[in-house]
């Protein structure tokens, strides 16, 4: 018998983030963002909702849900039932039907408490089908040159994944932004002392005996800062240890005087960026940051050091490069979209970037580890504090052209059948400072390997619940921009419609375990996905099991450091980041060596590590996409909260601030979290009890508040 029912409506965004009148379990059929072909599709239109309740004979409801004037329209809604239909035909034939009825009732409530779920037999398969050699073959062809953003190389390799991805029977689509990227002109960088004779220095890196890349080598960008100031200055040079602010105030508290010197500072502490922040606020002139031998260049045995090809670590004359950004996004458009080139966009000026805060302001050189070491000999000492003052000179000349550039965001979407309005989205940056085995082309080939992986899920009759959008990013390295910039373009659309944002950026660093960071609503997802995995350097165990012994198990996405960032800082949306490994096993990180070769022999021969992770960051992403509930769980994010404001009160003592309401606050959040926890717990149970349509609303309203 079918019955009217009415559903209310509330204020939803469509998939191109601009608002309508949808009625609630409802998903707009208006043309989504990945199809738009160029025609003006949102002009006066009336989106069709497809609502995902049926009635009980299946047949979908529709609606109305927006006139070309906003106006809510009337829902369309089955007729009532005639007037004595179904009436029965005897006492007899009830009871028969009536007693049929229980036991159809019974048998399906054992099949659906404990026969395992499609989705669960879909994501068993999806674990079984990974393949390193198609891993290899990935990372191998994304790494045959070298692919800074903006330059034609990194183009092919968009394209590269936009064809995989296409062959792949995805719907792609490729997003242009001009923004602001800057290249080297021109850097020269000599030393002179009493008594010697000036030095000047190649500022380059050397290739390695019978390097495959040595030919390409010769397309990698001379090494520099992006964003660095111009200019050219001769000073004293004064040696700054880390450069960060405790050793700026050793410097002034024994009389040393940065100002108008060329200061000398080694990586290991803090980002670059923040080292010539430091420099700049203490009135240095110039920087010179350099990659200590005692922090990248291995062991010493018997004075000698090993390195690359012959051990992981960095060669004496390689260079890590970076940017000097103090910020997220095209600079141009800070807190705001970039355009196309061609369209019209505001912009802030040349001028008023020259005077931000955000750009370094000073010019600024990186060099090899070999290179800081003659300048710390030519001063007259080692790193003992009374000694970091010296006479000698350094003469640096950094030339740079900070200019609009293309940039391609390449996207392929699996649309949802049943939520296709909620998004999960998994992500990787493709562009490199060189040729990026590492950093971040791992992540891409594991992101590759799991979109071939989904496919095959596709041809064997997997669709998602909800829909999956698979994206990778350009011009991260510069500044985060490709994300920042569709982020800030799709603000409202991911605010409202955004499930979770998970990143990769390097999927394997070399050997050690799974180190993941999160927002804490995702931990509870992500020890439950990291036990279905077995760990490829100990097969006894799983993932989990490494994960758990560390301290913490996981981490947070605090900082910026790399496409999380705009997700979770600027919208909110739950967002995760992961690895295989441990940092400090890859000492060639942002240099020339940083090649297939590097991953082959020492980051992962095998590509087995590079499987498990896209394992779990797969599973992660079926699980989200999938479970009728979405599988967050907000008790956690209250212990955090809980932790957090202890460690603000700790550090605050005698502060006139009284924390109490914070407290209260976050006891408030304790018990929603466990109120909503245990309403999933009840609707999960009552699975077999409901009807369709009731569950599917029930189900629906649980998922708008744990994604609110």
């Amino acid at each position: 018998m079918r019955q009217k029912y009415t559903v209310d409506s509330y204020r939803c965004s469509l998939l191109d983030s601009r608002p309508s009148t949808t009625p609630r379990g409802c998903y707009s059929t208006v043309m989504p963002w990945w199809s738009h072909r160029g025609e003006d599709i949102y002009t006066g239109r009336v989106a069709t909702c497809q609502c995902s309740s049926r009635d009980m004979s299946g047949a979908p409801e529709t609606a109305r849900a927006m006139s070309a004037h906003g106006k809510q329209q009337p829902l369309l809604r089955y007729p009532a039932p005639a007037a004595g239909h179904g009436s029965g035909s005897g006492m007899g034939r009830r009871r028969y039907l009536a007693f049929l009825a229980v036991a159809a009732a019974l048998v399906a409530s054992y099949h659906l408490l404990h026969a395992p779920t499609p989705s669960s037999r879909y994501h068993a398969l999806f674990l079984t089908l990974g393949s390193n050699a198609s891993a290899a073959a990935h990372l191998r062809e994304l790494t045959l040159r070298p692919h800074v953003a903006g330059t034609p190389a990194n183009a092919l390799a968009a394209e590269y994944v936009r064809a995989t991805l296409s062959a792949l029977s995805f719907p792609t689509r490729v997003t242009p932004y001009s923004v602001l990227l800057s290249y080297p002109v021109h850097r020269s960088l000599s030393l002179s002392a009493p008594g010697r004779a000036t030095k000047s220095f190649s500022l380059t890196q050397d290739t390695y005996p019978n390097d495959p890349y040595a030919e390409a080598a010769a397309e990698v960008v001379p090494t520099y800062f992006a964003y660095s100031g111009s200019g050219s200055v001769t000073a004293e040079v004064v040696y700054a240890n880390y450069g960060d602010r405790k050793d700026y105030a050793y410097l002034a508290s024994h009389g040393v005087d940065v100002a108008g010197k060329v200061v000398l500072a080694r990586y290991g502490d803090i980002h670059c960026e923040d080292m010539v922040r430091n420099a700049r606020d203490a009135g240095a002139a110039a920087a010179i940051i350099y990659t200590d031998a005692k922090d990248f260049g291995g062991p010493a045995a018997k004075g000698k050091r090993k390195w690359f090809p012959n051990t992981r670590w960095l060669p004496p004359s390689g260079v890590q490069v970076g940017t000097l950004y103090y910020g997220n996004g095209d600079p141009t458009t800070p807190m705001w979209p970039s355009c196309a080139a061609g369209e019209d966009c505001e912009r802030l000026s040349m001028d008023e970037l020259d005077t931000s805060e955000a750009m370094p302001g000073i010019p600024t050189l990186p060099v090899s580890g070999r290179d800081g070491e003659t300048i710390q000999k030519a001063m007259g000492g080692g790193v003992a504090p009374p000694e970091w003052p010296g006479p000698a000179v350094l003469n640096l000349t950094y030339m740079g052209n900070d200019t609009l550039a293309t940039i391609e965001n390449v996207f392929a979407v699996i649309e949802g059948k049943e939520e296709p309005d909620r998004y999960v989205i998994i992500g990787n940056h493709r562009d490199a400072w060189t040729f990026g085995a590492v950093d971040p082309n791992s992540g891409t080939a594991a992101m590759l390997e799991i979109a071939e992986r989904l496919s095959q899920l596709e041809k064997k009759g997997w669709r998602p619940r909800r829909t999956i959008i698979v994206c990778s990013w350009d011009a991260e390295e510069f500044a985060l921009i490709g994300s920042t910039e569709w982020a800030e373009d799709n603000i409202d659309m991911l605010a409202s419609r955004a499930v979770a944002y998970l990143n990769v950026d390097i999927s394997v660093f070399g050997p050690g375990g799974l180190m993941p960071r999160a927002t804490p609503q995702l931990d509870e997802l992500i020890k439950e996905a990291s036990r279905m995995v077995p760990d490829p350097d100990d097969p006894s165990h799983t993932l989990y099991d490494y994960m758990i012994r560390q301290n913490p198990p996981i981490a947070r996405v605090a900082g910026a450091g790399t496409d999380f960032a705009a997700f979770v800082q600027h919208i909110g949306v739950p967002s995760l980041d992961m690895s295989y490994g441990l940092f400090s096993e890859y000492p060639v990180y942002h240099s020339l060596y940083d090649d297939f070769v590097w991953m082959e022999r020492f980051g992962d021969p095998l590509f087995h590590r590079h499987v498990a992770l896209a394992s779990v960051w797969g599973l992660i992403a079926l699980r989200l996409a999938d479970d009728e509930i979405i599988p967050f769980n907000y008790v956690s994010y209250a212990a955090e909260l809980e932790e957090s404001s202890k460690v603000v009160e700790d550090g605050c003592p005698g502060c006139a601030v009284s924390f109490s309401p914070l407290h209260k606050s976050i006891k408030q959040l304790e018990k929603a979290a466990m109120k909503i926890h245990m309403e999933k717990k009840v609707l999960q149970a009552e699975k077999w009890g409901l009807n369709t349509r009731e569950r599917t609303l029930k189900v629906r309203e649980m998922n708008d508040r744990l994604t609110a």
